[in-house]
């Protein structure tokens, strides 16, 4: 493959000629309000397949379906419950997966196999308005190599993708920077199987009811590898007062900090980033925070690990894959 295109997404006629690239079945990183996406016409299996191969990802893994409007879940899935349309009001367009039943012409290379679909709204409003004008629906899972950090600019996509497809729409930096809350309405119960912006509070406040958040899983779905989301230089996280002693103990060594609170003086020779206190500008930050953390040659990247409540959920699940070896 030749260069990979960067397509402004705030000229109209790029953004249109990303559009002709997918319906010609080829691949384009598009932004979404959650991360990068590696996009493909979800209606194009042979198109579909390539993602598996561009990002070395196993072809047994479901990919999460972008729709128009909540409308269009009914050409994708079949004996859709009243609590999907519920939380389609509510959440879409936004970074909240729905995992249904697939519909019986839905290509098994979209869902790794399975009769279950993940599919959602984006509420990045170009994409959107690009998958409305034409009533495209594209399979994008985070356009990165497999297993490795999610994408939250066009700058990291091409990174990690450059000559491996054809194009990225560069839309700026992703509002979330963590990928969407996966829920399964297949069963009795409304199941979280993956953490994201939409929280468990959200999900009950809308729904009147319970629901669940198992803490592990074996359930098939987009991320759910023990390894995952990983930079390439090895990671660590550890609470704040033995992330001080860690480095006290070695100041020579290459290591690249990410903290939360601020580091004493005497550490500050060591390259580090200061992350945000809140969970939702922390988790805004961490994908590209790593990358940079990538980028500085260390040995070694120490994170200061946030707190274990429900409104940091997200980013424990997205860390505990990080560091896993």
């Amino acid at each position: 493959m030749s260069e990979t295109l960067r397509l402004d997404a705030t000229n109209s006629e790029q953004v249109e000629q990303a559009a002709q690239l997918l319906l010609q079945g080829k691949l384009v990183a598009v932004p979404t309000e959650t991360v990068y996406g590696l996009a493909a016409d979800a209606s194009q299996p042979a198109a579909v397949q390539q993602i598996f191969v561009a990002k070395g990802r196993p072809a047994d893994h479901p990919l999460i379906v972008h729709l128009a409007d909540a409308k269009a879940m009914q050409d994708w899935a079949k004996n859709i419950p009243a609590v999907a349309w519920q939380l389609a009001e509510a959440f879409w367009p936004g970074p909240l997966t729905l995992l249904v039943a697939k519909a019986d012409h839905v290509s098994p290379v979209v869902t790794g196999g399975l009769d279950s679909i993940g599919l959602r709204v984006p509420a990045h409003p170009v994409l959107l308005k690009l998958l409305q004008q034409h009533q495209l629906a594209v399979a994008a899972p985070s356009a990165n190599r497999y297993k490795k950090l999610s994408p939250t600019s066009a700058e990291q996509v091409l990174h990690g993708l450059a000559g491996r497809i054809e194009a990225v729409l560069d839309g700026g930096d992703c509002q979330f920077g963590l990928e969407s809350t996966i829920v399964s309405v297949l069963g009795d119960t409304v199941e979280i199987l993956r953490a994201g912006p939409i929280s468990q509070a959200d999900l009950e406040e809308v729904l009147g009811c319970e629901v669940r958040h198992p803490q592990q899983h074996q359930v098939k779905v987009a991320g759910n590898v023990k390894a995952h989301y990983q930079p390439n230089t090895p990671l660590q996280c550890l609470p704040y007062a033995e992330l001080v002693q860690y480095l006290q103990a070695d100041t020579t060594a290459k290591i690249a900090v990410l903290h939360r609170q601020a580091l004493p003086p005497a550490l500050q020779h060591f390259s580090h980033h200061q992350l945000p206190a809140d969970a939702h500008a922390f988790g805004q930050q961490l994908y590209r925070s790593l990358f940079a953390a990538d980028q500085t040659g260390a040995e070694l990247i120490l994170l200061e690990m946030p707190p274990h409540s429900a409104e940091w959920a997200a980013v424990q699940e997205r860390l505990a894959r990080a560091v896993h070896q």
